[in-house]
C-alpha cells in the first residue's frame, strides 16, 4: 500500500482494512486497558462503573428487568456486577480475548463472541445495554438496523440504555495530523513502527481518529475509530421512526440530569 493511501482523509465511514479487535497483540493491550481500574480508555474507570451499575439497577429494578443483554460487553465489567445483584446477563462482544476473559470470571452469565449487529432475538430481554458510546461508532444504516433489532429483542415494556458523546466533547477541535517513531514498539505493534495519527472532521458532527501504522518491514495498516457527536434533536430524529414508546435523557450512565454542556448523553428507551 502506498504511503499516500495510508494517510489521506478517507470517505466517511470507510471500514478498517486490518484486524483490530482480534489482533493477537492489540487485543491484549485492549484487554489491559479495559482492566485498568482508574483509566477511562477501553472502559470507564471502575468507580464510575460502580455508580453506573447502581443507577441501572434503580432505573431497571431486578423484580421487573431480570434478563439483560449487554452489547459490546468487553471483559464483562458491567455484566459481572449486574450478575452479582441477581440479574441474568448475556454479554456479546466482537473481541474473542475479552469474551474468553469474561467467561473465566463468571460461569453464570452467558458470553457470546459475535458481532452484535447480527443478533436475532424476539421478545426475549427485559433490558438491553450499549454502553460507552458504541452506538456512535456505527454508520447511520448500522444504527437504524441495531435499533430495530434491539426493539425486536425486547419484551413489551423492556428498556434500552445507551450513551453517546455530544458536540461538547469536540468543542474547539480541529483537523490535525502528527507522526511518531516507536523504536521499542507500542500499543499497535510489539516491534518498531512509525505511527501517523490524524483527526478528521466531517459534516453532521462526524469525527474520525485514524492511526496509520508502518512497521520495520514497511508493512502498512490503518485503524479507524469513527464517532458521531449527537445533539438531543439528532438522537430524536433517529429514534422516533423506530417505534419506541418512551424516551428519557440523562447526562451520563450514572443518571445525572440532562445538561447540554455535558460531553456525554445517556438515552433510555422503552418498548
Amino acid at each position: 500500500m502506498r504511503l499516500i493511501d495510508l494517510v489521506k482523509k478517507p470517505d466517511i465511514y470507510t471500514k478498517n482494512q486490518c484486524n483490530f479487535w482480534d489482533d493477537t497483540y492489540i487485543s491484549q493491550n485492549m484487554l489491559n486497558a479495559h482492566l485498568n481500574s482508574s483509566w477511562d480508555a477501553a472502559s470507564r474507570n471502575f468507580d464510575f462503573i460502580d455508580q453506573s451499575v447502581e443507577w441501572i439497577s434503580q432505573n431497571a429494578p431486578l423484580g421487573r428487568y431480570k434478563k439483560i443483554l449487554d452489547l459490546g460487553c468487553g471483559p464483562g465489567l458491567y455484566s459481572e456486577r449486574l450478575n452479582k445483584r441477581g440479574y441474568f446477563v448475556t454479554g456479546i462482544d466482537f473481541s474473542k480475548r475479552s469474551i474468553d476473559y469474561a467467561r473465566k470470571q463468571n460461569f453464570t452469565n452467558t458470553y457470546l463472541y459475535q458481532n452484535y449487529l447480527e443478533i436475532d432475538y424476539e421478545n426475549e430481554y427485559d433490558l438491553v445495554l450499549l454502553i460507552y458510546c458504541d452506538y456512535a461508532v456505527l454508520s447511520p444504516v448500522e444504527r437504524k438496523l441495531l435499533l430495530q433489532k434491539i426493539l425486536r429483542a425486547l419484551k413489551k415494556g423492556g428498556k434500552l440504555i445507551f450513551d453517546v458523546f455530544t458536540p461538547a466533547r469536540y468543542e474547539g477541535k480541529k483537523e490535525t495530523m502528527s507522526w511518531s517513531i516507536n523504536e521499542e514498539g507500542g500499543f499497535w505493534n510489539p516491534r518498531p513502527y512509525i505511527s501517523i495519527e490524524a483527526h478528521y472532521i466531517y459534516d453532521n458532527h462526524v469525527h474520525l481518529d485514524q492511526h496509520a501504522i508502518i512497521d520495520e518491514e514497511d508493512n502498512g495498516c490503518v485503524y479507524r475509530i469513527w464517532d458521531t457527536a449527537f445533539t438531543k434533536d439528532m438522537i430524536l430524529k433517529e429514534i422516533e421512526p423506530i417505534g419506541y414508546s418512551q424516551i428519557d435523557f440523562y447526562s451520563d450512565v450514572s443518571g445525572n440530569p440532562f445538561r447540554e454542556e455535558f460531553e456525554t448523553m445517556c438515552i433510555v428507551l422503552e418498548k
